[in-house]
């Protein structure tokens, strides 16, 4: 299995708990306990797991606070899915800059048409896609803009 396959993994593990959390109300422990004896955690880049659900949980609250200011709704009216995506989406484009951000976005949409609502892709992708300026203004000055 390639990194980023492993990568991937991590994410859609990432997803299954944020949604989880958000719809059974579990504890971050249980649910990351859990998640850990799932079939797909051998699969998984464990380390980078455990990096993302530390943060996508322990800054939950801002994250969400950062994609609110691009939504047209409130936060809590989105799918749980959606939701969780722009969580890890907004985690990934704030801590991990040594993740394109086409790449985050991009990894965003894949996750998002395997386990969202029918045009929740879209958007996920138009979200993040106004939120990347604002948390990766360095690489849209370098580039000169999106392209």
């Amino acid at each position: 299995m390639s990194a980023a396959s492993a990568r991937r993994r991590a994410r859609e593990l990432a997803l299954q708990g944020l949604y989880q959390r958000q719809v059974a109300g579990n504890a971050d422990g249980e649910i990351a306990s859990d998640l850990a004896t799932s079939p797909g955690w051998v699969f998984a880049d464990q380390d980078y797991f455990g990096e993302l659900w530390r943060g996508v949980t322990t800054g939950y609250d801002a994250l969400l606070g950062l994609v609110a200011t691009k939504l047209d709704r409130k936060p809590g009216e989105l799918a749980p899915v959606e939701r969780a995506l722009l969580v890890i989406g907004a985690w990934e484009l704030a801590e991990r800059a040594d993740i394109p951000w086409r790449a985050v976005i991009d990894e965003a949409i894949e996750l998002a048409k395997a386990y969202g609502g029918t045009d929740g892709y879209r958007f996920v992708n138009a979200v993040l896609d106004k939120l990347a300026p604002e948390l990766r203004a360095a690489e849209f000055t370098v580039a000169g803009g999106r392209d």
